[in-house]
């Protein structure tokens, strides 16, 4: 099968990147504003609960799944041997899901309030198993994936004007984010006969799959776990509204990793089949890139969402959510700790084979997040969660690091800190003077964020940094073509 662009795969995944940050600045402040603290808190909750038991049915394959069919993407048969056998596992565990979930709606009072919503959401758990999202990166049609994705998401945001008008809405609106999200699975379940036969094969052996899947099952029940805990904790511990401040802090974070990991998403399909064809000198070089990808988007988008948390809410959420303010600054590093974690973990931890050691992290993260969410949700609520998910990365990033001390010694060794740090200064400064002007909250984050990214990415060019020259000589040899 030909193996497409890395250049053009990165295209493509930073256009669905692009595209996951414009649809939530267009339909958020209209969502914040009209279903409120108590509705976005509804359905954040009704999210993060919905959450473990689609993990649960997933059983670890989201990730498992894009190393194992990339191994054996250049044969069919063999493809459509290991499509077969991951689906079966899926669809078994998703019936396994639905019978535990059954239960807990109808005899916990929490959630009997709000049963339809949970019933609404819960359909994410059968979209997400038949759409194979797997195969198609481990095959790396991110083309497909970027058209498809789009496509969708226009169709929900019209939706969402027509049909979304007050604050009883909210079971609609979560009807209308599960078909922007999962609808489109539909499709890449009809779309799998191109790269699969739809035959089952008879000498399909799901049993093989149970220990390495286990495994990658163990790691996302961490990941789930200290990721969802949050909203989970403070949804029973506090109020609606609450869970609806946290929400908008993590929406904004959500959308700013979503842009950093674009280049880590398109490289674990290349990486393993990298490492499983013995071109580590390959494997190395995409690895030292992706770290410093991230190092200049993310510590770019921290700095700027914390010094823009206030104007950030205001314009995407509105006055009501002032309350959500502190707890998004807190989380904001979490965007430069997820993003490095994206690529130690997910891209040269679990192409090694070492997917026990991102366990381990998460696993540590995970109990980070649940102690410190127990001893500070109490008394500082939103900002108490925040608190805790902001150590709990810190956890991953740190036993992560530790584990290939060796292996990126020399990436982060090479990268110019100081002139990171000056970078960061210089962007910071060259955009304060807004904050002092009394304009709207749209007009200073549009003018503050061209002078600090626009100060920041010629400060780094100046100092000729590699990453950013040799992406800016790449764009001057593509306008040139033109």
């Amino acid at each position: 099968m030909k193996q497409a662009s890395l250049k053009g795969n990165f295209i493509m995944n930073a256009i669905l990147a692009v595209s996951g940050f414009l649809f939530p600045i267009i339909t958020f402040p209209y969502i914040t504003r009209v279903l409120l603290p108590a509705g976005t808190g509804k359905i954040t909750f009704a999210t993060s609960l919905i959450a473990y038991f689609s993990m649960f049915a997933q059983l670890g394959i989201p990730t498992y799944g894009i190393r194992a069919c990339a191994k054996v993407r250049d044969d069919r048969a063999a493809l459509t041997r290991t499509v077969h056998e991951l689906l079966g596992i899926n669809l078994a565990m998703d019936g396994i899901s639905y019978l535990l979930l059954l239960p807990a709606l109808l005899f916990i009072p929490r959630l009997q309030e709000e049963r339809l919503l949970f019933v609404v959401i819960s359909a994410t758990i059968l979209l997400n198993s038949i759409g194979m999202e797997w195969l198609y990166k481990a095959l790396e049609r991110y083309t497909y994936i970027t058209i498809r994705s789009i496509v969708f998401k226009a169709i929900a945001v019209a939706a969402m004007f027509l049909l979304v008008k007050n604050e009883s809405d909210y079971v609609i609106y979560g009807g209308i984010s599960i078909f922007a999200s999962s609808a489109s699975n539909i499709l890449n379940f009809i779309n799998a006969g191109k790269y699969v036969d739809l035959r089952r094969p008879e000498d399909c052996d799901w049993k093989k799959h149970l220990k390495p899947v286990f495994v990658f099952f163990a790691m996302s029940c961490a990941a789930t776990i200290y990721t969802n805990l949050d909203a989970l904790m403070l949804g029973f511990m506090t109020t609606n509204a609450d869970v609806g401040y946290y929400g908008a802090a993590v929406k904004v974070k959500n959308i700013l990793v979503s842009v950093v990991t674009a280049l880590g998403a398109v490289l674990l399909p290349r990486s393993s089949y990298y490492v499983e064809h013995g071109l580590m000198d390959e494997f190395r070089r995409i690895s030292r890139k992706a770290l410093r990808f991230v190092l200049i988007c993310a510590g770019g988008l921290m700095v700027y969402f914390i010094l823009y948390a206030r104007e950030s809410i205001l314009f995407l959420a509105g006055g009501e959510y002032e309350n959500a303010i502190l707890p998004m600054q807190i989380i904001m590093p979490t965007v430069l700790f997820i993003g490095l974690t994206n690529v130690l973990g997910i891209q040269i931890l679990v192409p090694m084979g070492k997917e026990k050691t991102v366990l381990k992290s998460e696993v540590a993260g995970a109990v980070t997040d649940l102690v410190l969410n127990a001893l500070l949700i109490p008394p500082f609520r939103a900002a108490g969660a925040a608190v805790g998910t902001l150590a709990a990365e810190a956890v991953v990033l740190g036993i992560q690091y530790y584990e290939l001390r060796t292996e990126v010694r020399e990436p982060f060794s090479a990268f110019s800190w100081g002139t990171w740090a000056a970078a960061l200064t210089a962007g910071a400064a060259a955009g304060l003077w807004v904050k002092w002007t009394g304009w709207t909250a749209f007009f200073s984050l549009a003018v503050s964020a061209v002078c600090f990214f626009a100060v920041y990415g010629l400060f780094l060019l100046w100092r000729k940094e590699e990453f950013v020259c040799e992406l800016w000589g790449w764009l001057l040899r593509r306008v040139g073509k033109h």
